[in-house]
């Protein structure tokens, strides 16, 4: 198995940002405490773009106090070794990787947030994509990413927010962002507590939340109580392989989000958006999505130390005008016990396309695109939080999937391809989030 001279000297690199970073926060490491109601949440901006997780949801971090700002640094990173079975499978030694620099303060009758998401994946991910058996969507170097997930982009997000208050508990927010989030999907899953633990993207992740990198993105959102309307503007093509580029383009897209949080444990959401040639294979085809999930999160009882946070979710995406449609399910679950283990899981259950049958080949003049039928993948996995480095929770661990193919899909991957992935785990903030 080969080792990138380009990961051994980029790697480095995540490391000493990460310190500098921390080095900052030095004196001021702490967990902030759980929102008062679904108003106080959104005002945090703790996730991805505009999205919300329940109230209680762990938000490991750095945090210190600079005159009227507030400064806060998030921040999770893996080093990953996979090892795949089947005649597509492949082994690699990459990491995934990601920091969220915010600032906040008060102004007027509101907040300002600003906030920028950066990752090195671009560097630490070589050759474009990591091995994910049965992932498609995106390219690298002019031709379609196969059983592969792409890297981001360096540029995750780079926002402006602004939360007016309205009322005792109603916000009206404007998000403005070069490069964010438009209100459609879940949380996406770099970002997710139930899937905080694993370093791989989801098979769902084009049906269900990857347009949380989008250009030119405008949304406005009311909330009042527990109960969330937003509607986005944003350029609906998915980032090209260019990925340490900030890229632009008119808004051709929209897309809105109804979320209801009728507990400080709980949230769902229902969105609908129209993508104006999101692929760039298929230029000249619109998709429409529409997604749907529930959230749950148990936090600690009292005396206590653990989290219990889950995830249910459906993607459907349809291409116009020729009418596909690919549907995707989602379940994961991730559990924090005694204080340093961590057990999780992810099980899917999601349509697959005709391109992924062709590989890594440009696609023929008349390839026309068709059902190839679905796959399941069942993953468990776990770590554990090992060293004391300061203002970095470290942890090492392992996860298994194992995949049930169509019948298709059978005869060029086999009956029974299994993946595992070694990793070991970086997080700025506490060891012991509760």
């Amino acid at each position: 198995m080969g080792r990138s001279s380009t990961f051994r000297t980029a790697f480095p690199a995540v490391l000493l940002l990460a310190a500098t970073l921390c080095a900052q926060f030095a004196r001021a490491q702490m967990q902030m405490s759980a929102p008062e109601n679904f108003t106080h949440a959104i005002e945090a901006h703790t996730t991805s773009g505009t999205s919300a997780e329940p109230d209680s949801t762990p938000v490991p971090m750095l945090m210190i106090m600079r005159d009227a700002w507030m400064l806060m640094l998030h921040g999770n990173g893996f080093v990953a070794d996979t090892q795949q079975t089947s005649p597509r499978g492949t082994d690699k030694l990459f990491s995934t990787n990601w920091v969220m620099p915010m600032a906040q303060r008060s102004v007027g009758h509101g907040e300002l947030t600003l906030r920028t998401m950066l990752s090195l994946e671009p560097a630490t991910v070589t050759g474009r994509q990591y091995p994910l058996l049965f992932q498609q969507g995106e390219t690298a170097y002019g031709k379609p990413i196969t059983d592969g997930q792409h890297p981001h982009d360096f540029v995750m997000e780079l926002a402006a927010l602004y939360d007016l208050h309205l009322g005792d508990q109603t916000l009206l927010s404007l998000y403005a962002a070069p490069v964010g989030d438009p209100a459609i999907g879940p949380t996406a899953y770099p970002h997710r507590e139930s899937a905080i633990e694993s370093p791989v993207g989801t098979l769902g992740h084009h049906q269900e939340d990857s347009t949380h990198i989008s250009d030119d993105v405008v949304t406005l959102g009311l909330t009042h109580g527990w109960l969330r309307l937003e509607a986005s503007g944003f350029h609906g093509r998915e980032p090209n392989e260019h990925r340490w580029q900030v890229q632009q383009g008119a808004i051709d897209s929209w897309s809105a989000r109804l979320t209801l949080q009728p507990g400080k444990n709980w949230s769902g959401q229902y969105s609908y958006g129209r993508l104006h040639s999101p692929e760039a294979f298929f230029p000249a085809e619109n998709q429409e999505r529409m997604t749907a999930s529930v959230m749950y999160n148990r936090p600690p009882r009292q005396k206590e130390s653990g989290n219990w946070a889950s995830t249910l979710a459906w993607g459907r995406t349809r291409d116009l005008p020729d009418n596909l449609i690919e549907n995707s399910y989602l379940l994961e679950s991730t559990l924090r016990f005694r204080t340093r283990n961590y057990a999780f899981t992810r099980i899917e259950d999601v349509d697959r396309t005709s391109e992924l049958l062709l590989g890594e080949q440009t696609l023929p003049p008349d390839f026309h695109e068709e059902p190839a039928g679905r796959v399941q993948a069942y993953t468990f996995g776990y770590d554990r939080n090992i060293g004391r480095l300061p203002h970095l929770a470290t942890a090492l661990g392992a996860q298994v999937t194992a995949y049930t193919p169509g019948s298709i899909l059978r005869t060029v991957y086999g009956s029974d391809p299994m993946g595992v992935v070694i990793f070991l785990r970086l997080r700025l903030g506490s060891q012991t989030h509760p």
